[in-house]
This record gives C-alpha cells, structure tokens and sequence, in this order.
C-alpha cells in the first residue's frame, strides 16, 4: 500500500537510511511502527523447521510492508530486510491509528490490500502445496507478471536469483535450477547470458 508521504510525515513519520543487509525487524519482534519504502528494497522471510529460508514477500519503492501485525497485536511472522540501502518512512503504530480514524478512505484501502493478500496467499498455497516443482515455477512467474501488469504473452526479465525462486517457491536451489534448465530446453522459458526470460 502507498500513502501519500506529505500526510505521513504529517502524522509524525522519520525518513530512517537503512544499509544494505541490515535487519528492519527480526520475527517475533512486537509490531510497533507502519513502513513505508522512499528508496531501495526490503525482504520479508522466516526460517520454516528444517532451517531453509522461505521468502514471503520482496518490497520495493513506493510499498509499504509488515501491517497486518499491527492491527491483531501480534509479533511479526517474519524477518524483513534491506537488500540493498534503503530508505524508510517509520510511523509509530499509535499514530498510525490515529492517522486512520481521521482517513477513513484509507482504512478502505488497507482493507482491499488485506483481502488481496489473503486471497493470494490462497491462491499461491493452492498452486505451490503438492505440485510438481515446474508447477510450482510456472506459477510463481505467472503471477510476478500479472502483479507488473505484463501480458501473458510478452517476455519479462525475472528480477530474481533461482536461490530466491527456490526462496519463494519452496523447493531446493539444485531442483529450480534442474527445472529451470528443462523448461529452457522445452522453450517454456528463455535463458540469455544467465539471465532469465519468461
């Protein structure tokens, strides 16, 4: 969600220059402030039983990450980062509320980003549990298309490492670069330079 940064630092919010790799907030840290990104890139994961990092979400200029906690009074289900330096808008929680009850048209918005979120972590589960890991990659490229508004029929740049597709897809590095190289092969995909097109 994007709110207009002129209101927020009305409301009180600090620009906070984050370097890059450093930890915004830890999971299970208290949910105490709304984040706003001015500048860089912020990645939320958390480490499932057997140690691997799961990606839940990458976070770039312009969004705002980590809100739901705040209005249930629960800690945080994951870790977020700074990928590269960043810089953050950081409004205290009580404030925050404060600036909702006077922005009612806000608190509409934040209800759609919620529905949203919970419909495609539905979507994203139905697609990902029990599915062969091609599957599991066409769908995770599917969707990082239709949420760039990119055709279905156009070729895209992934943006992202195979490790951070098996980071968000839940597979093993080895299995997404195994898959990969097969869908290359059957022109599901197109590898130039190391670089991924989908």
């Amino acid at each position: 969600m994007h709110i207009d940064t002129n209101l927020l630092y009305t409301w009180g919010a600090v620009a906070k220059r984050i370097p890059r790799n450093a930890i915004i907030f830890f999971e299970n840290d208290p949910a105490l402030s709304y984040f706003q990104i001015l500048e860089g890139t912020v990645k939320m994961s958390y480490t499932n039983e057997d140690g691997k990092d799961l990606t839940v979400g990458i976070f770039n200029k312009g969004n705002s990450f980590g809100e739901p906690p705040l209005f249930i009074g629960q800690p945080y289900p994951a870790s977020a980062i700074a990928q590269t330096d960043c810089v953050l808008l950081k409004l205290s929680k009580t404030n925050f509320f404060s600036f909702l009850k006077e922005n009612p048209e806000m608190q509409f918005k934040i209800l759609k980003l919620f529905a949203w979120k919970i419909y495609n972590k539905i979507v994203f589960s139905k697609n990902i549990v029990n599915h062969k890991p091609e599957h599991r990659i066409q769908y995770f490229l599917d969707n990082l298309k239709k949420q760039h508004d990119i055709a279905p029929t156009a070729k895209m740049k992934i943006p992202y490492t195979r490790k951070e597709i098996a980071d968000f897809t839940g597979l093993r590095v080895e299995t997404v670069i195994r898959t990969i190289s097969l869908m290359n092969k059957n022109k599901k995909i197109e590898i130039v330079d190391h670089k991924l097109f989908y």
